[in-house]
């Protein structure tokens, strides 16, 4: 009888230590993710900027601005969502494309959350690192119903950081309405990568070397090559990244023949 109540003792505590363990134990896997995203939180290189916005409050700002892209600002994948830049955010055009975490935290409007906005525009007589916002992506940085609260700030201190832009579209060439077949011009738009575009090459068929393009202003490029140009082309578009790196990628045979001014275009790649 002695033997046979200690068993059963025995049996009811292991069976305690399995419920205690079973209610308390910890998923490796949620644990090993909640700190790899407080790592990368981290990890991020905030820097302090001046802020302020432009445009209708719950608008795009201005229709492409010095970028020259048009009416696209306000559609998706950009959804208003995007900025004029000082001189070291525009970067004489460089800048546009270019993507960008912003949060504030100074105004009791401020959620602290972070808002991505891409380049768009130039902000002429800005401080040099200032980021000149569409109404839209103003309020977003906003608490929720505190969006005209923050707007009304006017100007503000934010957070930034350069972010890598993932569009989930391949880049688009809109042909300039001025590109004829013995000068040929383009806007470049939906480059992904946190890298600035800083170098353009066409390429006409059976050639084996590359012509250099020069931006015109902000995301156009043109080529004015001086005789008659036989498409299809291919199009070579190179990104400088901070650390001093390069990355080059190639939209084969992207301008058909038959294009037309005006004319807008998806490639099948991207950065």
């Amino acid at each position: 009888m002695k033997t046979t109540h200690t068993f059963n003792v025995v049996v009811v505590l292991y069976s305690m230590f399995l419920i205690i363990s079973s209610c308390y134990c910890i998923n490796p896997k949620f644990l090993f993710n909640a700190s790899s995203k407080a790592d990368a939180n981290d990890e991020k290189q905030w820097q302090q900027a001046s802020a302020t916005w432009y445009g209708s409050p719950d608008g795009a700002g201005t229709d492409g601005g010095a970028c020259g892209y048009g009416s696209s600002v306000g559609n998706p994948p950009l959804n208003k969502l995007v900025s004029a830049g000082g001189p070291n955010i525009f970067k004489n055009g460089e800048g546009c494309g270019a993507c960008y975490e912003v949060k504030c935290t100074e105004n009791e409007a401020c959620s602290g959350n972070p808002v991505t906005v891409m380049i768009s525009d130039q902000c002429p007589g800005c401080p040099a690192t200032h980021f000149d916002l569409s109404g839209f992506a103003f309020g977003s940085m906003a608490k929720q119903d505190h969006q005209n609260n923050l707007r009304n700030a006017g100007r503000i201190t934010l957070q930034y950081t350069r972010v890598s832009c993932s569009f989930g579209t391949p880049i688009v060439f809109t042909i300039d309405n001025g590109a004829n077949p013995y000068y040929f011009a383009t806007e470049i738009e939906y480059e992904s990568g946190d890298g600035d575009l800083v170098d353009i090459q066409l390429k006409l068929p059976n050639q084996n070397s590359w012509v250099p393009m020069n931006r015109l202003w902000g995301a156009r490029w043109a080529l004015n090559y001086g005789s008659l140009m036989q498409p299809p082309f291919s199009i070579k578009l190179t990104q400088t990244y901070a650390n001093g790196s390069t990355k080059t990628m190639e939209a084969t045979n992207v301008i058909p023949v038959g294009w037309k001014p005006g004319q807008v275009i998806r490639s099948f790649s991207n950065f």
